[in-house]
């Protein structure tokens, strides 16, 4: 299984769980670190920060289950965490949420020859951001953003 397949199977099998806990799923990376996978998720509240007894919390939860779905085919470490001030953000309702804020953010099909853009976040339609990037608006399909971060 690719990288994007166990990061959607990772999406679909925590998000509900993490919610009856009270936590929203913000992102999943997955990365090598030494010889093995790391999984990591970012969480957040509403209403308060994340603290260490929050991640511990939710890893307790989730170590089990991930372990019981099986769907990671070699060793991993699980790494919980808060998003942090430069935030990835994901979902179209975040996105919406920081119109008017500076992002960082890598497409996986180069738009206009580049695959890397920096500019403020000018607007939010279904599917679609619009960064100011220069002074150049710039259309980027939420399909195709690798991964999109606050810069702050």
């Amino acid at each position: 299984m690719d990288a994007d397949s166990l990061v959607r199977r990772a999406w679909q099998a925590l998000e509900d769980d993490l919610q009856t806990l009270g936590y929203e799923l913000i992102e999943i990376e997955l990365a090598r670190q030494g010889g093995s996978l790391l999984l990591r998720l970012f969480i957040d509240n509403e209403g308060s920060r994340i603290t260490l007894d929050d991640c511990t919390r939710a890893t307790h939860m989730l170590s089990p289950l991930l372990d019981s779905l099986d769907f990671i085919p070699e060793r991993y470490l699980l790494e919980v965490s808060s998003p942090g001030w430069n935030r990835p953000v994901r979902k179209v309702e975040h996105f919406q949420r920081y119109i008017g804020y500076p992002f960082q953010v890598t497409v996986a099909t180069p738009v206009e020859g580049r695959s890397r853009f920096k500019g403020v976040l000018t607007g939010v339609e279904t599917d679609i951001i619009r960064l100011d990037s220069g002074g150049a608006d710039v259309a980027l399909h939420l399909n195709n953003i690798k991964k999109a971060r606050l810069d702050r």
